[in-house]
């Protein structure tokens, strides 16, 4: 049976893994002409990892992955903090799996060098895939077809295939615009510190994480703005907005924005659940089903999940039409509890008034010190989810 991927992204690699892992033949087809990331960093948690060790990626992360001590909250402003939760070797003890920062480009290489060695010349770039039929053939910019067996539509926000599935949509814009960048710790005088770390504050929070073994810093701010700016985060903003966004706040924050060699500036936009991911032979993974804001920082970890999910589903069901039911039928109340927790996520971190502020997070901070395990327990449905044990 063939696969034909649209989007080599995390999500299209991690499906011709797992896939292939399972005796598919699979070709990946991507339009940019090279595999190439913009520098971000991940945040792996354990129903992730688990993923990347059973399709045996994880190994080849383990000199850049950087384990973070704990996940807290700080203060934006005065950098207090409100809480701290340890994650190292804690989380392998209560979860399975350890809690991992990883920088974006590193998880596409090692997909695509697990890839390689399990079907050599599988991806093919440069190539745009403008439709397709639901019996299994895309046609290509060039109006020529590939035959297939499956189409999978991994082509994130703007996915092509999930436009032709359900029309054009309407995106809700949530009023968020986000930034990121990534510096050298080197250049830094006030380094993050060596944790998953939300910065609170009115209207805006900020979360910083390493990389690369502890030696980049990876930043992330999501602000409150009436309009928004385009969607999709290879965006270059202006430096001078995203020191004004974040004036006055502890200067961890303002020194990351003030050394990046680049600030990306995106809007951030809502997409209900999909009533189905699938049409006859065609299905769609990660962002193109499931697009969530980056607040339970899962994006990445949930189309590794579709990915091994799929896989498995198909190698069990009678027929494809069958098996994508399936597929869909085991994701979508997952996914759509997380886009929606995601959406809460943000608003909880944007607390504005101080009384506001003390009322949320004060019982937080509390319940961290007096019983942490309780605090973990909320995370457990999400963390402790394991696809690659679970029955299909």
């Amino acid at each position: 049976m063939r696969a034909l991927i649209v989007g080599a992204g995390i999500g299209g690699l991690a499906a011709a893994v797992a896939l292939r892992l399972r005796g598919w033949d699979v070709a990946l087809m991507e339009q940019a002409p090279m595999l190439t990331e913009v520098g971000a960093g991940l945040q792996i948690s354990p129903n992730g990892w688990r993923v990347l060790d059973a399709m045996g990626v994880a190994a080849a992360l383990s000199d850049t992955a950087f384990e973070p001590e704990a996940i807290e909250m700080r203060l934006g402003v005065s950098g207090r903090r409100v809480f701290r939760l340890p994650m190292k070797g804690y989380a392998s003890e209560r979860w399975g799996a350890p809690f991992m920062h990883v920088h974006r480009a590193d998880l596409q290489a090692a997909l695509a060098a697990r890839l390689d060695a399990l079907a050599p010349d599988a991806v093919r770039t440069d190539c745009t895939v403008t439709g397709y039929d639901s019996t299994g053939a895309v046609t290509l910019d060039d109006g020529s077809r590939v035959e297939g067996d499956l189409i999978i539509g991994a082509d994130g926000l703007h996915s092509r295939i999930r436009t032709q599935m359900h029309g054009a949509d309407h995106p809700r814009y949530t009023g968020n615009v986000a930034w990121r960048a990534v510096v050298p710790i080197a250049a830094l005088e006030s380094s993050p510190p060596p944790t998953a770390c939300i910065w609170a504050g009115h209207k805006r929070h900020a979360v910083t994480t390493r990389l690369r073994a502890g030696r980049l810093a990876n930043f992330v701010g999501m602000v409150e703005e009436p309009e928004p700016t385009s969607e999709g985060w290879r965006i270059e903003g202006k430096r001078e907005d995203a020191a004004a966004a974040f004036a006055g706040w502890d200067p961890v924050i303002s020194g990351l924005i003030a050394a990046a060699p680049a600030l990306n500036r995106w809007a951030l936009f809502d997409r209900a659940p999909l009533p189905h991911w699938h049409d006859g032979r065609v299905t769609l993974l990660g962002d193109a089903a499931h697009p969530m804001l980056p607040s339970m920082a899962q994006g990445a970890v949930q189309a590794l999940e579709d990915a091994w999910t799929l896989a498995a589903v198909l190698d069990q069901a009678a027929t494809i039409e069958g098996g994508l039911q399936r597929y869909f039928d085991l994701r979508i109340d997952r996914t759509a509890r997380i886009q929606a927790g995601s959406a809460a996520n943000a608003r909880m971190f944007h607390k504005g008034s101080l009384p506001g502020r003390i009322a949320f997070y004060g019982p937080m901070a509390l319940g961290a010190r007096l019983a942490p395990g309780l605090i973990h327990a909320r995370q457990d449905w999400v963390y402790r989810h394991d696809v690659t044990a679970a029955p299909v």
